[in-house]
């Protein structure tokens, strides 16, 4: 089961960090969190664990409007929210790029608006993905 669309861009890592976030801003998602894995793994479980993962951050991006409609037609929906983007280093020139596959929700929930808001949230994302990829290949 593929639960992600994913992209591996030829940038540095902090660069497609960057990219993303405006991409993701340029379809109406703001960011509501941002955990930085490396960090997180080394403090938590020592230097060698934050070197084995590598620069790795996960943004929790939220469109609002998309998000009031999927908790209005089920707020148990809420424990799928915010949508997770990953962007991990490859190597020092290439990043890869995940997003979650909003049609997850569409299995867990039997609602028409459900469907409407994942097929929404879903071509937001790959735009943003699509873009990313779009500006890579202009630089």
């Amino acid at each position: 089961m593929t639960y992600t669309n994913a992209i591996t861009v030829s940038l540095p890592y902090a660069e497609a960090v960057a990219r993303t976030r405006q991409a993701l801003a340029d379809q109406g998602f703001g960011i509501l969190t941002e955990i930085d894995v490396k960090a997180t793994f080394t403090t938590k479980l020592g230097a060698e664990a934050g070197e084995a993962i590598g620069d790795y951050v996960i943004l929790g991006a939220c469109n609002p409007n998309l998000a009031s409609k999927a908790l209005a037609a089920e707020p148990e929906l809420g424990a799928l929210l915010p949508c997770n983007v990953v962007v991990r280093s490859v190597d020092k020139d290439n990043t890869t790029i995940e997003a979650i596959d909003p049609q997850t929700m569409v299995q867990l929930s039997d609602s028409p608006q459900v469907r409407d808001v994942a097929n929404d949230a879903d071509g937001r994302l790959r735009a943003a993905l699509s873009s990313l990829t779009e500006k890579n290949l202009a630089t």
